[in-house]
């Protein structure tokens, strides 16, 4: 499966600049050869997040919701539709709360606890002053706590009876080494939070030995009132997994290579 793809040229700095980084050659693209026996589409935490009106201080807390929400509409049902029907697995991440033991694609494991350092008072007192006045503020804690309490898969994003879950990312790789997997192409949000940082994310499955990558057009990222405008945040989180992690995939170029994969 050949298609394009973009890598970032963090080299070389130039230091006749008073900027040396300046001299870095950016984006450029590439084409790459898939393995499709080795490759996998990870779908995380795309989750319903109820209508506008249910949960107003979640949504205030969370300014991406309704840029998820349309990717879901207009990305995921043609993407999900191609790759269900060429011989790439499709793999799903959840958490939150407990919406997915039930379904066949979940196979329990033990987890394997880490060790906690010890909580003092004035711990919990620095961690309360994070909650009501970084995120997501005191006056929207009730909605929040009241949306993940009925957390489920978006519609367009719910798992057929045959693909994979994971809760974290001892399971993920469990299911990448049941199926051959090296190399996992990300879609979902956030790809500069959840996608990055949660369990079953491009950290703990890159500790595993995996290549991870994304499809620009499938991700949203958290932004700040500095970036959310110009998705700056998605733009630096492209960036992130372009140098650190794999390889930034056009939805487009995906689709148009699938089919290839049948002939």
């Amino acid at each position: 499966m050949k298609l394009p793809a973009q890598l970032y040229r963090q080299f070389d700095a130039d230091y006749s600049r008073d900027v040396p980084g300046e001299g870095y050659g950016g984006w450029h693209d590439v084409e790459v050869e898939l393995a499709p026996a080795h490759t996998a589409l990870v779908v995380m935490h795309a989750w319903d997040s109820g209508q506008p009106g249910e949960f107003p201080g979640w949504r205030r807390a969370v300014e991406y919701t309704p840029r998820a929400e349309k990717i879901l509409c207009d990305v995921f049902p043609p993407l999900l539709s191609a790759v269900r029907n060429s011989p790439l697995p499709v793999f799903h991440v959840v958490g939150g709360r407990d919406y997915y033991s039930h379904l066949p694609g979940y196979v329990p494991t033990k987890p394997t606890p880490l060790p906690q350092v010890a909580a003092d008072p004035a711990y919990h007192a620095l961690q309360q002053l994070r909650h009501d006045h970084a995120t997501p503020g005191a006056h929207n804690a009730a909605d929040a706590t009241a949306g993940f309490a009925r957390l489920d898969f978006a519609p367009n994003a719910r798992p057929l009876a045959h693909e994979g879950i994971a809760e974290n990312g001892e399971q993920l790789a469990a299911l990448c080494r049941a199926h051959g997997i090296n190399h996992l192409i990300y879609v979902g949000f956030a790809i500069n939070w959840c996608l990055l940082m949660s369990p079953g994310g491009m950290v703990d499955l890159k500790r595993h030995g995996c290549l991870c990558s994304t499809i620009a057009e499938a991700v949203t990222a958290v932004e700040n009132r500095e970036t959310a405008r110009e998705e700056r945040e998605k733009q630096q989180a492209l960036w992130r997994v372009a140098v650190e992690f794999g390889f930034v995939f056009n939805l487009p170029d995906f689709l148009k290579a699938l089919p290839t994969l049948s002939q």
